[in-house]
């Protein structure tokens, strides 16, 4: 599929808040992979900060939902994974910006 689409499922994944932290789910990393099949299925490979993470029932059904809306998009499917463990590691530039995680404390 195109990279437009992707991007735009991308887009309506970034209006996902993890509800403990102010950052999307996508900037702090917790999307896997969204592979895109050519009848417009969406399957798309998540994890949670924690497995023991109080939305760990909502949220894959709100990232779900969000991509669905996407025009192009037939049906979205998310698959909630635990390997590989997420790490702050995994979070954008962005996001350790937002969280002042940066490690760049210099004046």
């Amino acid at each position: 599929m195109s990279k437009k689409l992707e991007n735009e499922i991308i887009e309506a994944i970034k209006k996902v808040f993890d509800p403990e932290i102010p950052v999307n789910i996508y900037e702090l990393g917790l999307i896997y992979n969204i592979n895109i099949e050519k009848d417009g299925s969406v399957e798309i490979k998540m994890t949670l900060t924690s497995p023991f993470c109080p939305v760990a029932g909502s949220l894959p059904k709100e990232v779900a939902a969000r991509a669905s809306e996407v025009e192009g998009v037939s049906k979205a499917n998310v698959e909630l994974v635990f390997e590989p463990a997420w790490s702050m590691d995994l979070m954008s530039e962005e996001a350790k910006f937002k969280l002042n995680l940066t490690g760049n404390f210099s004046a």
